[in-house]
């Protein structure tokens, strides 16, 4: 399965989460580190589910980037 992942930058480090899968979430010191540690979350997070009897939720998040204008002010 593929999960849409948001990786935001915060002052001292990367936080990243799935949309799809609440309460997965990771945080790392680069961005290189958080790619790595959400991929880590969400299989654990994952196999817990699977454990707890609960379904897999599907990906459905969907990510895109939109262009505007700068805004002058």
């Amino acid at each position: 399965m593929r999960y849409a992942v948001v990786i935001e930058k915060a002052e001292g480090n990367y936080s990243a989460y799935v949309p799809d899968l609440p309460g997965c979430v990771s945080v790392g010191d680069t961005i290189e580190e958080v790619k790595q540690n959400i991929q880590e979350a969400i299989e654990f997070h994952l196999e817990g589910m699977q454990e707890d009897g609960l379904p897999i939720p599907q990906p459905t998040t969907e990510c895109e980037y939109v262009e505007v204008a700068a805004v002058v002010g």
